[in-house]
């Protein structure tokens, strides 16, 4: 089950939450130090592990990354898995590349990663 790392606007406190995706699309996440509903999903600590090779990547996580690291890097991933981004994620990349930060891209993004069930969501 995915865990997913939010910060409360109200008393600025992070915790985490384990969530389904079907319950991802359908709960109201709130504080687990105060309840307010006023939180804002941050980008966790992700590891990579790459076929074949022993290595993995850490990608610090918790505050907003720099746009254009996170572009490097999704580049980076897309060309050694030998796999094309898709067109939104490419539009997406394009986007930080040019220093858009996440929150704004999402807000003019909203369909985001919503392409139903066909194996090729982003996540």
């Amino acid at each position: 089950m995915p865990t997913y790392e939010y910060t409360c606007i109200a008393c600025r406190k992070r915790f985490n939450l384990f969530l389904t995706y079907q319950e991802y699309d359908s709960t109201i996440v709130k504080c687990s130090h105060c309840g307010s509903d006023q939180v804002e999903r941050k980008i966790s600590r992700i590891r990579i592990a790459r076929a074949g090779r022993s290595d993995v990547a850490n990608i610090p996580g918790g505050e907003e990354p720099d746009p254009g690291s996170m572009a490097r890097m999704m580049r980076q991933m897309s060309q050694e898995s030998g796999e094309p981004m898709p067109e939104e994620m490419n539009e997406m990349v394009n986007r930080m590349e040019r220093g858009e930060s996440i929150h704004e891209i999402e807000k003019h993004m909203p369909d985001l990663g919503n392409e139903g069930p066909s194996g090729s969501d982003l996540v």
